[in-house]
């Protein structure tokens, strides 16, 4: 397909929305011409194919194929107004799977749709790699936190990780950090945490934020009371996730957070 062709293809498309209930939409009729249908018969049995497929996945059909008029010049300055449907970039986008692939109009509309949600996949994908590293980043800060304020109750640095262990096993449902370290196939010289899912992790960040906060209102002391306390707060937080249906146990490893950092630091720098 010529690049001049691609051009006025995408111009068409894109120039062809408008505004219908404040959602993005285009006319089935402007559509039509667009993907070069020139019956309306034969696009309507297109559109069904789309409306199939939308109902196959789940969605709702009529939030994003709606009936509409649409007004039409006749001569002498009269009017008509014939069936029209609005259309949401989604429909738009099912209707072109559902084409004749022979045309190149259709060939277009296919690859054009396929890269804008190549496109949204990276963003999401990229959207939820930062809230996870940002997760990471809080937890690393929440444990700093509560290590400067035990290590002034008789908690050396040593104990402190007895302490950190003893909060894992309770939230892993009695998996120590080296037996969660096996399952995940972490080695055994990183932090778990650095494969761990954003809801493991912000669910070890909230148990921390605890103790520290009990440490401090209920005065405790020493590594007895201390771990006690950060256990309980760690049975409390599996208790909230297995009301919920989630085993943290049972969540698999992710890529490591580190890898994820270069990832996002190598995209900005492009950026």
């Amino acid at each position: 397909m010529k690049k001049e062709l691609i051009e006025e293809l995408f111009l068409k498309f894109e120039n062809a929305s408008h505004q219908y209930n404040d959602i993005e939409c285009w006319s089935a009729r402007d559509l039509q011409e667009i993907l070069n249908y020139t019956k309306w018969d034969n696009f309507l049995k297109v559109i069904e194919k789309a409306k199939k497929a939308c109902d196959n996945v789940g969605g709702k059909v009529s939030d994003h194929f709606a009936d509409i008029g649409k007004m039409i010049e006749l001569a002498k300055g009269a009017q008509r107004e014939i069936p029209d449907i609005a259309l949401t970039r989604y429909g738009c986008y099912l209707i072109a799977q559902n084409g004749d692939s022979s045309k190149s109009e259709i060939a277009f509309a296919q690859t054009y749709f396929a890269v804008q949600t190549r496109r949204q996949e990276i963003i999401e994908k990229r959207l939820l790699d930062v809230e996870r590293v940002t997760a990471r980043e809080k937890l690393s800060k929440t444990e700093k936190k509560l290590s400067g304020i035990i290590y002034e109750r008789g908690v050396d640095e040593k104990s402190f990780s007895v302490i950190r262990s003893k909060g894992d096993q309770a939230l892993f449902g009695g998996f120590t950090t080296n037996d969660m370290k096996k399952r995940m196939n972490v080695p055994q010289t990183r932090s778990l945490a650095d494969f761990l899912p954003t809801l493991t992790i912000k669910a070890k960040d909230f148990a921390t934020e605890l103790t520290s906060h009990n440490v401090v209102e209920k005065d405790l002391n020493g590594d007895f009371q201390i771990t006690n306390e950060h256990i309980e707060n760690n049975l409390a937080v599996r208790k909230i996730l297995g009301e919920r249906g989630i085993k943290p146990e049972s969540l698999p490893a992710l890529e490591d957070i580190k890898k994820i950092q270069r990832k996002l630091e190598e995209m900005k720098r492009k950026f």
